[in-house]
């Protein structure tokens, strides 16, 4: 992020003492708890965690305490922390077909494997105040009195792109020959055209307005796109690391992932038959329009592997990469507030030097009219 700057270390150091007390607000109202906002803005503390590149719930929240809510700062400060963690390798793939599933929803098929699973979503909710939740001693209830279903998940919830898949339907997707380490994008400078696992770490952690906006342009027809979701699914999955003193795979915990698969038709080609196509979003926490819109984007991006034309932003990797990262975004905008006195006044110069050539030859030009005329 561009943060060069200099200034009066007084003056500083006063502006440090005024955001701490714009933080705490009005002292008359109980402070804010860290616990409070990871447990009950998990929505944000998500998307904090999918910008920051870190996943960590209490970070988050403390990210988002810190910067009084704005989640730009709060992404900025996870990743400065992240630079300072130290690196012991890479996990295993995670499996989201053993998803512990919280929340799993598919628009191609009703009666899917499984199930749907509503789960916790504002999808069905009335988008209208609930003013009892101003009244700080009222118990939390369920609408109408209604009480969230007890029944046992089923243990089999194949993923719906499997299932197309299973018929032939579906674009396979198979690993690389050799099946080669992800490319790093923390560690290693970004090349262009970029890969696929370059493209998808960048949308993970890229401004979720930014490619909800991308997302939402491939539909309006800069993408010729008219995507199914196959499947969102929220929920736990274990993640496991391979010491190399042992060997073999041990247990590190469980993370809450979103995943979306959005199935696309594809026409076919000469060697390709007709068959559906996916575009992919994976995030942290419990984020289903990140990773759509990421799902949307990473499939407009796969325009050249079928073909296709890229005519539009959200088929142009270089663009979307650039300038989907929120936290180098908002740096290069933000930088605009500092001193640029001596540029300016350059500037300045220079446009009071060509207005007086210009007012001179004005004149010349005005004071040669009436001797031509004669």
């Amino acid at each position: 992020m561009y943060v060069a700057v200099k200034g009066g270390e007084a003056a500083i150091l006063a502006t440090h003492d005024l955001v701490a007390e714009a933080r705490r607000g009005n002292e008359a109202v109980p402070e804010l708890a860290v616990a409070q906002i990871r447990e009950q803005m998990g929505l944000a503390c998500a998307r904090v965690m999918n910008e920051g590149s870190l996943y960590d719930p209490d970070l988050a929240a403390l990210a988002l305490k810190q910067s009084q809510g704005d989640a730009i700062e709060a992404a900025f400060l996870m990743r400065a922390y992240r630079t300072t963690l130290p690196r012991f390798g890479s996990s295993e793939p995670v499996d989201t077909a053993k998803m512990a599933i919280r929340r799993r929803v598919s628009a191609t098929f009703k009666d899917l494997p499984g199930g749907q699973v509503l789960g916790p979503t504002y999808d069905y909710t009335h988008r209208l105040f609930d003013f009892a939740l101003m009244d700080e001693a009222s118990a939390p209830a369920a609408p109408n009195g209604a009480r969230p279903s007890a029944q046992p998940l089923d243990a089999s919830m194949p993923r719906v792109p499997d299932i197309l898949g299973a018929e032939g339907l579906m674009e396979p997707e198979t690993p690389p020959e050799g099946d080669p380490r992800p490319f790093d994008l923390t560690r290693e400078p970004v090349s262009f055209p970029a890969d696929r696992d370059v493209r998808l770490q960048a949308m993970a952690r890229g401004d979720e307005g930014f490619m909800l906006g991308l997302g939402y342009s491939v539909q309006r027809g800069y993408g010729h796109s008219h995507p199914f979701v196959g499947e969102v699914r929220v929920g736990e999955v274990s993640v496991e690391f391979v010491p190399e003193e042992l060997g073999f795979a041990v247990d590190l915990g469980e993370i809450t992932l979103t995943e979306c698969q959005m199935v696309n038709q594809f026409a076919g080609s000469k060697d390709v038959p007709p068959q559906f196509t996916r575009g992919y979003g994976l995030c942290f926490g419990h984020s289903e329009r990140k990773a759509m819109s990421m799902s949307l984007v990473d499939r407009a991006l796969k325009a050249r592997d079928f073909g296709e034309a890229t005519e539009y932003p959200a088929q142009q990797d270089e663009f979307v990469l650039y300038h989907s990262d929120n936290v180098e975004a908002a740096g290069f905008v933000e930088h605009l507030k500092l001193p640029h006195y001596v540029d300016f006044q350059g500037e300045l110069e220079l446009i009071r030097r060509i207005r007086k050539e210009r007012e001179e030859r004005l004149a010349r030009e005005t004071q040669a009219l009436p001797e031509a005329a004669e």
